[in-house]
């Protein structure tokens, strides 16, 4: 699937239209220190947790979660699980393709980020509990694919849930307020478990103007969580407020243990924009690096079809969950 341009008239929402005109913005490399927000005794020092989380998604967009935990074992088995669906033929994965519009099943290079129009360089495999029928591996395929893909995402929505109480304690809200939004056991539950693949670069590959292994583009969804293997090099974010008139880039380390966390767009609009969905990419290997495969997992906090999205000062229309998460899967999946 390959295109080469956007068509900005088509983004009916303003996150969309900005994420489109990105790539004509100015950009350079600079120092920047992603805050690590150590999560230890996380009730007894809540309240400094949250100012803490507080401060790094309203001055940064990005912070790290250390002593959050979450298993590392867990992390590595889920990472073991995901390098083994991806080295399955192709025929085999693409009986599990991803259905237009539910964030489940596999693409391969599928995505086109309305910030360059060409396709990330990438496979992917979604995990949205509700939307799965059909699209799990078979036992004779991947014995433990399954169980152990789903530990883990019920893991990591517990994590998430935690966040997300610090964010609705700043924002005035009951503290559950998020954890009944994303509700894990309706059926309208939309948080997706990503794995990604970054793939291998032969030598003297020549790969289209603005090639990217993921182009610039904020999240839409409340809370991301990144889980990255360590020596795995590549994401980069553009940290602070607004990337709209210079991006400021940075290099984010990758590391077995910390998982890296950004603000999307669905909280960007439930707090009235004082929380920033940051601008964020993965870049392609440099010169004389390494140019096998990269491997990470991502884990997307969205709120429940039903929820509706508007902050107390309605600094924008109200919207569904799930209307939202259409229109932006469409702009990336879209022919």
């Amino acid at each position: 699937m390959k295109k080469t341009e956007t068509k900005q008239s088509n983004y009916e929402l303003q996150e969309l239209q900005l994420e489109a005109a990105f790539s004509q913005v100015k950009s350079d490399m600079q120092e920047v220190s992603i805050p690590k927000i150590d999560l230890t005794e996380f009730e007894n020092r809540f309240e400094d947790i949250a100012n803490q989380l507080w401060d790094a998604a309203t001055e940064v967009g990005f912070f790290q979660l250390v002593n959050h935990g979450l298993p590392l074992s867990s992390i590595t088995q889920g990472f073991a699980e995901s390098k083994a669906f991806f080295d399955l033929p192709k025929p085999i994965k693409s009986q599990y393709p991803l259905k237009n519009g539910t964030n489940a099943g596999w693409e391969y290079m599928e995505q086109v980020r309305p910030s360059t129009g060409v396709a990330d360089q990438k496979e992917s495999y979604q995990v949205t509990l509700p939307r799965m029928q059909g699209l799990w591996p078979t036992t004779d395929q991947m014995a433990t694919f399954q169980n152990n893909i789903t530990a883990l995402e019920h893991q990591s929505w517990e994590l998430g849930m935690r966040v997300l109480q610090c964010f609705a304690y700043k924002l005035g809200f009951e503290r559950d307020f998020f954890r009944n939004a994303h509700d894990r056991s309706q059926p309208d539950y939309q948080s997706t478990l990503r794995l990604l693949h970054y793939l291998p670069i032969p030598e003297n590959t020549e790969l289209p103007e603005n090639t990217w292994r993921a182009g610039a583009h904020t999240d839409y969804d409340c809370l991301t969580m990144v889980f990255q293997k360590k020596g795995q090099a590549g994401l980069q974010v553009c940290a602070g407020k607004d990337a709209s008139t210079h991006q400021s880039w940075c290099e984010v380390e990758a590391l077995d243990d910390v998982i890296t966390c950004n603000i999307g767009d669905m909280l960007m609009r439930w707090s009235d924009d004082q929380l920033k969905s940051t601008l964020h990419r993965v870049r392609m290997p440099n010169k004389g690096e390494y140019k096998t495969p990269r491997y990470s997992m991502a884990f997307f906090c969205q709120a429940n079809k039903n929820i509706i999205i508007q902050g107390p000062k309605k600094t924008y229309p109200p919207i569904s969950a799930e209307e939202y998460l259409k229109m932006r899967i469409a702009a990336n999946f879209s022919d």
